[in-house]
C-alpha cells in the first residue's frame, strides 16, 4: 500500500483542514509513493523514536506532535531537527503528523479523553467547526458520573490516565467540596482556562499550566488539574494502532513506542 493511500484513511479521520492555522500536520519527510508495510507509531519523534524506526526497518512513522513547526532553512545534521530528518530521509521512512487536526476532531483526542473520565452530556469546549454535522474543536466539558471530592477526582484522573503523579491547583482548605462540572483538555490547555470557567467548568484537567495561570483559576473559583502533556496525550498511540488495524488488518504491520514519560519526579 502506498503512502498516499494510507494518508487518505488518515485524512478520513482527522482532515488536515480542521488543524489550527498555526500547526503543520500532514507528510513533514518522505515520498507519497513509498509501499508501506511497516508502520511505526510514536507520540513525537525524539532521536530514540527515529532510531527504534530506523532499526525496525518502518517504512512510514505516525506522530501526534510535528516534528517541523515553522520553515526549515537547512537539513542537516548540525542540529537536532535536520539529524532526525536526515536519518528519515536515508532509511526512506515517510514522516506524518497529525497535531490539532486529531486534537479537534470527532472521535479521536477530545473524545477519547472525555470517555477515559466518564463524561456524560459532553460538549466541545471550545468549538471550531462541523465534520458531516458534528461540531468539533478542542476538549470536551461535560459531567462526571457521580460528585467526587478533589482527592477522589485526582485519584480519578491518574488511574484513568495511568499516572503516578499531577499538579493540582485547588481549594486545598475544602476537601469536601463536591465536584461533577468537568473541562478536559488534552496537550496544553492554558490557553483554555478563560473558556473553561466562561463554560462553568469547577475544574480543568489539562496540561503544561504555569504557577500563574494555575493560581489565577483558583482565585476565580476554578480548580485546575495538571496531568502533564504527555499524560493526557499518550493515548493516541494506541487509539492509533486500533484504527490502522480496524482499517487494513494484516495489510500493514503497526509498531509502537512504548509508554515513556519524558520527565522522572525524584
Amino acid at each position: 500500500m502506498k503512502c498516499r493511500e494510507i494518508i487518505e484513511y488518515l485524512n478520513c479521520l482527522a482532515p488536515e483542514r480542521m488543524a489550527c492555522n498555526w500547526d503543520n500536520p500532514g507528510l513533514l519527510a518522505g515520498r507519497f509513493e513509498k509501499e508501506v508495510k511497516k508502520i511505526y507509531l510514536a507520540l513525537d519523534a525524539t532521536d530514540q523514536v527515529v532510531s527504534a524506526a530506523v532499526a525496525a526497518g518502518a517504512d512510514m512513522l505516525i506522530t501526534h506532535h510535528p516534528l517541523i513547526f515553522k520553515a526549515v532553512k537547512k537539513v542537516n545534521d548540525g542540529d537536532f531537527i535536520g539529524r532526525r530528518l536526515v536519518a528519515l530521509l536515508q532509511a526512506d521512512i515517510s514522516y506524518y503528523a497529525m497535531h490539532t487536526n486529531f486534537d479537534s476532531a470527532p472521535g479521536c483526542m477530545a473524545d477519547i479523553a472525555a470517555e477515559k473520565m466518564g463524561l456524560t452530556d459532553t460538549c466541545v469546549l471550545e468549538p471550531e467547526g462541523e465534520m458531516d454535522g458534528i461540531v468539533y474543536g478542542i476538549g470536551k466539558i461535560g459531567n462526571l458520573e457521580s460528585e467526587v471530592s478533589l482527592i477522589e477526582l485526582v485519584e480519578l484522573v491518574k488511574e484513568r490516565f495511568g499516572l503516578e503523579t499531577v499538579t493540582v491547583y485547588g481549594e486545598g482548605d475544602k476537601p469536601d467540596k463536591p465536584y461533577l462540572r468537568c473541562a478536559i483538555s488534552p496537550g496544553s490547555g492554558g490557553s483554555m482556562v478563560d473558556i473553561a470557567i466562561k463554560e462553568g467548568a469547577q475544574v480543568l484537567i489539562t496540561g503544561d499550566i504555569g504557577h500563574h495561570e494555575g493560581i489565577d483559576s483558583v482565585a476565580r473559583g476554578m480548580t485546575v488539574i495538571d496531568a502533564g502533556h504527555y499524560g493526557l496525550e499518550h493515548g493516541f498511540v494506541e487509539f492509533m494502532q486500533g484504527y490502522l488495524h480496524r482499517t487494513f488488518g494484516g495489510e500493514v504491520e503497526v509498531m509502537k513506542e512504548e509508554k515513556r514519560f519524558p520527565g522522572v519526579v525524584y
